[in-house]
């Protein structure tokens, strides 16, 4: 897929991996997974560095954000997201599987997983429901291409979707927005 945007989701795209990733001894796990990507627009490598201490709370409960350290963003550029009602259910199921320290994500011997494997994980899966052009990527860019639409009802801007995806630019931000032919129709016919 070189040269080419890894596919976003529609919703029945996210219930059908929602489903499959929660099938198997380590579906809590995967469900999380899928939901930062989509919810929260985590990269593969944010995936892999978070640590409970990152989405729990002083009294390390589950939390309302999601502190992304600069140590676990890419370029160092670190930001805090309001979690997602799901995540959030999601996080403390996993959390009394699992306990609430070390890694999120663990790997199969019980350590954090590696970035090389959360995309290799998310390229399996999308393999498994049969979604062509789909990758590690394609969670985060249905975050920021369904953030971008919905920004304007929410009372905010272009610049929140571009803080909330921890991008240096605007113009960045702007090259995950997947474009919707119906809305074009639906905006040239209200003009």
């Amino acid at each position: 897929m070189p040269g080419r945007q890894a596919k976003t989701l529609t919703q029945r795209d996210l219930m059908k991996v929602l489903k499959l990733a929660g099938r198997g001894r380590h579906g809590q796990r995967n469900r999380v997974m899928v939901l930062l990507s989509v919810k929260a627009g985590l990269r593969a490598g944010e995936i892999a560095a978070l640590s409970w201490p990152m989405v729990c709370d002083a009294r390390s409960r589950v939390g309302r954000v999601i502190e992304v350290r600069d140590q676990a963003a890419k370029n160092h550029r670190g930001r805090i997201l309001p979690m997602h009602p799901e995540i959030h259910a999601e996080l403390v199921k996993l959390g009394q599987l699992a306990g609430r320290s070390g890694p999120v994500i663990r790997s199969e011997r019980g350590g954090a997983m590696h970035a090389d494997s959360v995309v290799n994980w998310f390229a399996s899966l999308y393999r498994k429901a049969g979604l062509a052009g789909c990758s590690s990527h394609s969670g985060r860019r249905t975050f920021v291409t369904n953030a971008a639409r919905l920004v304007a009802r929410a009372g905010g801007s272009l610049r929140d979707v571009q803080q909330l995806a921890g991008h240096a630019s605007i113009a960045m931000t702007q090259r995950y927005i997947e474009g919707d032919d119906q809305a074009k129709r639906r905006l040239v016919c209200m003009l």
